[in-house]
């Protein structure tokens, strides 16, 4: 447990260091994310894999992130 708060501590203070629309995005994101996953598993529970892959970095001013694009892969039934 003792890692889980560190954790929520850790992501306080990075957050902190944040101006308000670096937040926001992050927030966005994370949001966003959530939605992701859960789309994914219902893809997983109708029957197909998913497999997340980087296909591009997005680069601006020194920073990047990562675009990605599923592969999904049918079981023949």
């Amino acid at each position: 447990m003792a890692s889980i708060s560190r954790v929520k501590e850790r992501a306080e203070e990075q957050s902190s260091a944040m101006s308000d629309d670096q937040q926001s995005a992050i927030r966005m994101l994370a949001n966003d994310l959530h939605r992701l996953n859960q789309s994914v598993m219902k893809a997983v529970d109708a029957g197909v894999s998913v497999e997340l892959v980087r296909s591009a970095r997005h680069h601006s001013e020194g920073n990047w992130g990562d675009l990605m694009i599923p592969v999904i892969v049918t079981q023949g039934r």
